[in-house]
């Protein structure tokens, strides 16, 4: 078959499947694009685990930024710069700073304790999330949520073992990230309401790339030559996880699609097994689901909370 004809072909395919896509409903698009986050995001955080070790953790994040914004850069020529116009820079300023300690969290943790743990630890996000809601936003939190949180941080000490085990650096590093996270993502989903998936990333890069390149000079040493292109893979992939995750807030409401955010365990531990022979321990996995539970549970509480205020309002 000539190149022409095979290009043709390639052509009319993608535009069916996409066609398919646009089609679907948008409870199904959101959960597509959060699975595709999931998996992103999984094989990112391996890439961070294998080669924390020969490149400093704070100047793999700018590597991770750098390389995301030249993946942002043909949208943002195509588009033009006035598809960046924005009135909410002050918005985008501080989701950027909350990244940005989120990452320099993540990626040191990942260097210190095995991935899947690390992974375990970051779901406590709609825990601080939950918590930061009542105790700085001064929002009303009932009884079943605060246990709900409660429960979930005892998963924590599941999976951290203190008394057992010291609690680690590393662990101590990644719920900080989750707390920085749990801030940057109420503050994507408040961007997503008039904001387009592409510009959000493309604008936490451009802020992102000047911002990391400060701590990564302090640590600065050149990677091995074969660590390239994994690097240009790890820009790659960060940049496409955030697009899926926030388009799959932008499309679906996120008590529908958030549980998906927790295929990061399963994608997470069968690639650390595959590529690091990494096994997740039993107190991992037990800390993990009970994480997950009180999440989750959360997440409903709060969905039934929201449907049942307009009914009070309506009722004389």
């Amino acid at each position: 078959m000539p190149p022409s004809d095979e290009s043709a072909r390639w052509g009319r395919s993608s535009a069916s499947a996409l066609a398919a896509f646009s089609a679907l409903p948008p409870a199904a698009q959101g959960a597509l694009w959060m699975s595709g986050a999931a998996v992103t995001f999984s094989a990112m955080n391996t890439i961070i685990r294998v080669y924390a070790h020969e490149v400093p953790p704070f100047q793999l994040v700018f590597f991770r930024n750098f390389f995301s914004l030249l993946i942002m850069l043909p949208w943002i020529v195509h588009y033009g710069i006035g598809s960046l116009k924005t009135s909410r820079l002050k918005l985008y300023s501080m989701r950027s700073t909350l990244s940005l300690l989120s990452m320099l969290c993540w990626f040191t943790a990942i260097a210190m304790i095995p991935l899947a743990e690390a992974i375990a630890l970051s779901f406590t996000g709609p825990l601080f999330a939950t918590a930061g809601a009542a105790l700085v936003l001064r929002e009303t939190v009932g009884w079943r949520r605060w246990a709900a949180v409660c429960v979930g941080f005892l998963g924590v000490l599941i999976v951290v073992r203190p008394g057992q085990v010291d609690l680690s650096l590393g662990a101590t590093l990644a719920l900080l990230s989750a707390l920085c996270m749990a801030a940057g993502s109420l503050m994507v989903k408040s961007l997503a309401r008039t904001e387009p998936a592409p510009a959000i990333v493309a604008y936490m890069v451009i802020y992102l790339v000047p911002m990391s390149l400060i701590p990564a000079l302090f640590v600065w040493q050149w990677p091995p030559l074969g660590a390239w292109p994994w690097l240009v893979v790890l820009g790659v992939f960060g940049a496409l996880a955030h697009l899926c995750f926030t388009r799959s807030l932008a499309v679906a409401d996120a008590s529908a699609v958030m549980p998906l955010d927790y295929l990061r365990l399963p994608f997470g531990a069968a690639m650390a097994y595959a590529v690091l022979a990494e096994v997740p321990t039993l107190y991992t996995w037990a800390g993990a689901g009970v994480i997950v539970a009180s999440s989750m549970y959360i997440a409903q509480r709060e969905i039934k909370l929201r449907r049942q205020k307009p009914a009070a309002v309506a009722t004389p």
